[in-house]
């Protein structure tokens, strides 16, 4: 059977995107409604700011990036990432990030390069005018993959969120995070 393609229209793009490049399967997932996203997920997923800030406020601490994958691709960089915390190195958030870079300026640009700094850091700092958009809310049962990097044991519904970035009413952004178990 021939692979889907995706497509930055699809619910889960750029996840679908990464994962394929990297040969990882992707996750059972389903689209839901955010009054059905049980406590504390919905507070951490249903609302319009960055990811970085409100996991930094719920968890009391600053979360550092790790980069899983990295690639570049039509003028569109893309990048899979997990956020932990500073302190513990505990799993905050796993996400699948394409950026277009010329909507940065070049300080900026090579600070996403070096995938040091969480992106809602870097342009909450670099006060950099953009808006976040949430265009889906997701109940997903994990891969082998995502088990791994959030050291689950056992399946259990994970929740997640599919987000749109824009800036100067041009679309600089998709973003799908996916939060471990809280």
């Amino acid at each position: 059977m021939p692979k889907k393609r995706s497509s930055p229209s699809g619910t889960l793009y750029p996840l679908d995107t990464v994962y394929g490049r990297a040969g990882i399967e992707m996750p059972a997932w389903k689209i839901i409604a955010p009054d059905t996203i049980p406590a504390p997920y919905h507070s951490l997923l249903v609302h319009e700011e960055d990811m970085t800030s409100r996991l930094e406020h719920h968890y009391g601490g600053r979360v550092v990036l790790r980069a899983l994958g990295t690639f570049t691709l039509g003028g569109w960089y893309f990048r899979r990432v997990l956020l932990v915390q500073e302190y513990t190195g505990r799993p905050m958030e796993m996400g699948a990030i394409r950026i277009k870079l010329d909507a940065f300026g070049a300080r900026l640009t090579r600070q996403i390069l070096r995938n040091e700094v969480p992106l809602g850091r870097l342009l909450r700092e670099g006060k950099f005018n953009y808006r976040s958009h949430a265009k889906a809310f997701l109940a997903l049962e994990p891969n082998p993959e995502m088990m791994g990097v959030f050291w689950m044991r056992e399946s259990r519904t994970l929740y997640g969120r599919r987000t749109e970035m824009a800036s100067g009413g041009r679309k600089i952004g998709d973003i799908v995070e996916v939060l471990p178990l809280v």
